[in-house]
């Protein structure tokens, strides 16, 4: 779990609907953890993932220096184009990509049915929740708290885990 909070907004071309983002400093009511999965990449693989999430040439180079050492790094102003430092773990930096900007001026949107459900299935891997416990992290999160319907949010939850999406 990290300090913070997730959000959603934008429109992703590959789920439709609105686009997980980070909020390290959450705005005043959103929830103040965010559940994450971390990898141990090195800082060319790192590179590559956020050339790919910003839908940029993967060139294998990324200055990291200034967020190591301010926490965060603006590189455009796109989505994903604001890289955060998280924390660190075992002595290694947390870091991620996020969208640049105040979250609590975002536009937020509500993710698709299919990117909810695969956000579930992670939650069920990464950390064995109930179905429950899943409904009630997601339901609290901005771009799915007001705009989704309890039931079709639980549905969603519970198609994955009977699916055996696990």
């Amino acid at each position: 779990m990290l300090p913070g909070a997730v959000y959603f907004g934008g429109e992703s071309s590959v789920w439709g609907g609105g686009m997980a983002f980070y909020a390290p400093e959450p705005p005043t009511g959103w929830p103040r953890t965010a559940a994450a999965r971390g990898y141990l990449l090195t800082a060319g693989q790192f590179a590559d993932l956020v050339a790919q999430e910003m839908h940029r040439a993967a060139d294998g180079d990324l200055d990291l220096t200034p967020v190591l050492r301010h926490g965060r790094d603006m590189l455009g102003s796109g989505r994903y184009e604001t890289l955060v430092r998280a924390g660190d773990l075992d002595g290694h930096p947390i870091l991620t990509c996020t969208a640049p900007g105040d979250p609590a001026a975002a536009e937020l949107r509500a993710p698709s049915a299919r990117y909810v459900g695969m956000i579930a299935a992670g939650l069920y891997r990464t950390f064995d929740w109930s179905v429950g416990h899943i409904h009630e992290y997601l339901a609290a999160l901005p771009g799915i708290d007001a705009v989704w319907d309890r039931g079709e949010l639980t549905a969603v939850i519970e198609d994955m885990h009977q699916s055996g999406c696990r």
